[in-house]
């Protein structure tokens, strides 16, 4: 596995990764594992019903009982047209390839949209957990960026779905309405039985200035904080480029105490926001460019070394052709099941 990250992510960047000490101890941390259910959510208020269906999530794909989860996504049709997202693939048009897809690259669960889940869930609810994601931003509203609920827990429920999933745009003019909304799904979705999952992502023109703090270590670590306050039982997370953001947009925020420009201390310190691991951060796969094996291999490397339970990665795989994205989630997997890579 070394060898193969060698070839892919150069050297240099394994060792900065594998060499490195983090500021934050290890020992702090609610870690990935095989019984990572009975050391963190069985303690919680998540009723029998919730607790079962996690275990549905932790026990299905190639992942299976390690504690480790890989999401397949597919909300990216009303997120970013889907002409767009689906130009490369013009398959994932039909939603039994998605189904198709997240079977074939063994990924732990698939999580989409009212229409795309509700018109062929009955084929293949029994075969992966299903997630349906409550919310959306629709390309043609022209205000600042906002979320829309296109659908009921009710629905996910009937539909047979193991968790639900909704996007928080912290930083947007309608922040707290959200959190208020989102709140009140997620505690209804859990008295229905279901797992909840939360996109915890920062929206704000103003985050956005010589560099980009949508992705900054400290800002993104108060997002999954606050997706934690209302009982998100995984968070996912934007992979973190830059480690402070706070220092400019709001400096009576700013503590870098335990903050490097080290991947691994940025995902660690995200990590923190999300009750120090006993909430599973899941990282971004981000957009899809010119070097996806490359960039999805040290995100995974990264997450696993910082103490992260897995990844969602969407464009990087649908819109590849099979085998191309077989080969990638393979990659994937085969980071997540290496005992030559650890949690530092």
């Amino acid at each position: 596995m070394l060898k193969l990250l060698e070839d892919i992510i150069g050297v240099d960047s394994l060792k900065n990764v594998l060499d490195y000490t983090p500021k934050i101890d290890k020992s702090l941390l609610s870690l990935p594992g095989v019984d990572f259910i009975d050391r963190t959510y069985l303690n919680s208020d998540r009723n029998p019903n919730v607790l079962k269906n996690l275990g549905h999530l932790f026990n299905s794909g190639r992942l299976s009982g390690t504690g480790y989860l890989s999401i397949l996504p597919l909300d990216h049709g009303i997120e970013h047209g889907a002409a767009v997202s689906f130009s490369s693939n013009i398959g994932m048009f039909d939603p039994v390839n998605i189904f198709e897809l997240a079977l074939k690259t063994e990924v732990s669960a698939v999580a989409s949209s009212l229409g795309n889940l509700g018109s062929v869930c009955r084929k293949y609810v029994h075969k992966i957990p299903i997630i349906l994601k409550v919310n959306h931003n629709d390309i043609f509203s022209n205000e600042s960026p906002k979320q829309s609920f296109f659908a009921e827990i009710d629905q996910a429920f009937d539909m047979g779905a193991s968790g639900v999933a909704a996007t928080l745009y912290l930083g947007a003019n309608d922040t707290k309405d959200q959190i208020s909304r989102v709140s009140k799904c997620f505690k209804y979705a859990h008295e229905k039985g279901m797992f909840t999952i939360v996109w915890a992502y920062l929206r704000n023109e103003s985050f956005k200035r010589e560099r980009d703090y949508h992705s900054a270590a400290d800002m993104t670590a108060q997002a999954n904080y606050l997706a934690s306050a209302i009982e998100a039982d995984i968070v996912k997370q934007k992979f973190p480029t830059v480690p402070e953001g706070f220092q400019d947009i709001n400096p009576k925020m700013k503590d870098s105490t335990y903050l490097t420009d080290h991947p691994v201390d940025m995902l660690r310190f995200q990590l923190l926001g999300c009750l120090s691991g006993r909430v599973p951060l899941l990282s971004s796969g981000g957009a899809s460019h010119g070097n996806d094996l490359k960039d999805l291999a040290l995100t995974c490397l990264v997450n696993k070394a910082a103490g992260g339970s897995g990844v969602i990665p969407g464009r990087k795989i649908f819109r590849k052709n099979l085998d191309e994205s077989v080969k990638l989630m393979n990659l994937v997997h085969d980071i997540y099941l290496s005992k030559d890579i650890g949690v530092l």
